[in-house]
């Protein structure tokens, strides 16, 4: 796992780009459909929350519970790993059905 703080950063960072896009076509495209642009602005920073508060995890065994170090880091190494691919399934996931929200909401082609 990248260091924690990095991490963090690097979700605020792209919650804080979609948000900006999303304010950025309200202004532009959103007559009449402010309200379904705030709601998405609000799940943005809802899901920066939420994988923000992901992140802060520890690894809930001591280096005693383990025969030798080795092992140890072995299996905080695995751990922490897990962890990763979790929140970033979750990011994905749910920014994917955010920009497909977004896409709805943009006019059509004529």
């Amino acid at each position: 796992m990248a260091n924690k703080r990095d991490l963090k950063k690097a979700i605020r960072y792209a919650c804080g780009d979609i948000a900006g896009e999303c304010i950025f076509a309200q202004e532009v495209f959103g007559q009449g459909k402010e309200e379904d642009w705030d709601s998405i602005i609000v799940d943005v920073a809802l899901l920066q929350e939420e994988a923000v508060n992901r992140v802060t995890v520890a690894f809930d065994r001591a280096p005693k519970d383990f025969e030798n170090r080795k092992a140890y880091n072995k299996a905080r190494r695995a751990y922490y790993k897990e962890v990763e691919k979790a929140i970033s399934n979750y990011m994905h996931e749910e920014t994917e059905n955010i920009v497909k929200r977004m896409n709805a909401l943009m006019p059509k082609k004529a």
